[in-house]
């Protein structure tokens, strides 16, 4: 393995680890979100659908912000982006336990958690890793960071569950943002780390031609449309999971472990992705990924629905979840380089949060309208399938073999 061999090794260390280390923070309980729900509806009565709507606003602002922070980050650095992030995302979770309506709930949950978990999320973090790296290190450090996001919903899901039970959604919550307050001193390492690290050269014609190329890269839109699906397919679980397992009669247990343990194998599938980017071309890597999800969900749905389906069926998905995102960003940096990587990369995430925000918001009108999720998972089933037919087509250099020394 080739990693970090041309770099100060302590310095590439640090920046990878402290960026998946505040992936962790901001992540952690985001992907837990949706163990909010029951607690939220039961104490608010403002139902599923108006919550449903509310967590898919914040999978939509999510995704927005993120090719907005990454132009920033690329024009002022990542210090100001990621601290004003932060502390955004303290106000909404601070916020949200003390709104009762549903406009309310959108403001707080829906815009300011979101905006500052996007504002410190993977078009930043990826995007300030890989300027500061050899080509051969970026596919396994994108592996790393983006398990630390993973590492965080395996350690969040089953605290926060507990803290419900404990303390109530309202103290559960308020715990979660003094917590990330954490996230600051990391920050401070790793800007400190890199800052004064040479930046790559500006292309001709800066950023404004650099999006207007790739908006009109047929391979670009192409990526981009599979990642749709990935967040529809992962906004979908992480808001209405819960919710199904409560359904087929089992314990909110069962769903926060559910959630931990596809935190759990994301890791190990992250980091396997990440060293996949550097073997073989990662639109294949793509592909494969959103096919055995198509498998996976056929399977759960002929399956008998008990707490080792949920288990079985979260480990399996788990092992992709997020995994895509290394092969993702390596893909944006082969195409158009790393120069304007986290702002190239935030326009693919957006792509995928529209996908989340109709994940989160149809799962809520599905269960309103029928009371099951039962097109939701044939609909979901028939987009990973899709996604995995769109990746194909992209025109990917092949892998250039690096020479042993």
């Amino acid at each position: 393995m080739l990693l970090f061999t041309s770099m100060n090794h302590r310095g590439v260390w640090t920046t990878t680890l402290m960026a998946a280390a505040i992936l962790m923070i901001t992540m952690g309980a985001r992907q837990s979100i949706g163990l909010y729900v029951g607690p939220l509806n039961t104490s608010t009565g403002l139902g599923i659908v108006t919550i449903s709507l509310a967590m898919a606003v914040g999978q939509f602002v999510w995704g927005a912000v993120q090719p907005i922070a990454g132009a920033l980050a690329d024009k002022y650095g990542p210090r100001p982006v990621l601290l004003y992030g932060l502390l955004i995302l303290v106000i909404g979770s601070a916020l949200t336990p003390l709104v009762s309506s549903g406009i309310g709930l959108i403001l707080t949950l829906g815009v300011m958690t979101a905006m500052g978990a996007g504002a410190c999320s993977f078009s930043v973090l990826l995007g300030a890793a890989a300027q500061r790296m050899p080509a051969e290190s970026r596919g396994m450090a994108s592996g790393v960071i983006n398990a630390g996001g993973s590492f965080g919903q395996f350690v969040f899901a089953p605290i926060i569950q507990r803290l419900i039970q404990w303390l109530g959604w309202m103290n559960s919550m308020w715990t979660m943002a003094l917590f990330t307050l954490l996230a600051i001193p990391l920050l401070n390492k790793l800007t400190s780390e890199t800052h004064g690290s040479a930046k790559a050269p500006d292309p001709e014609g800066g950023l404004k031609k650099a999006v207007k190329d790739a908006m009109h890269s047929p391979s670009y839109l192409l990526l981009h449309l599979g990642f749709f699906t990935c967040g529809f397919h992962i906004a979908f679980l992480v808001t209405h999971l819960p919710t199904e397992v409560g359904l087929c009669g089992l314990t909110p247990a069962v769903a926060s472990w559910s959630l931990a343990l596809i935190g759990l194998a994301n890791i190990l599938g992250s980091l396997y992705a990440g060293s996949c980017v550097n073997v073989f071309r990662s639109k294949y890597v793509l592909a494969f990924m959103y096919g055995s999800r198509a498998v996976l969900i056929a399977l759960y749905l002929i399956a008998p629905k008990t707490e080792w389906t949920f288990y079985a069926f979260a480990m399996g998905l788990g092992f992709t979840w997020l995994a895509t995102v290394p092969p993702t960003a390596a893909l944006v940096g082969k195409l158009f380089g790393i120069r304007y990587l986290a702002t190239l990369f935030g326009l693919t995430l957006f792509s995928h949060q529209i996908g989340g925000f109709l994940g989160a918001y149809l799962g809520g009108l599905a269960l309103e309208a029928r009371g099951d999720y039962q097109w939701m998972w044939w609909a979901d089933m028939a987009l990973s399938g899709m996604a995995a037919l769109i990746n194909l087509p992209i025109k990917e250099a092949r892998i250039a073999r690096p020479q042993m020394v």
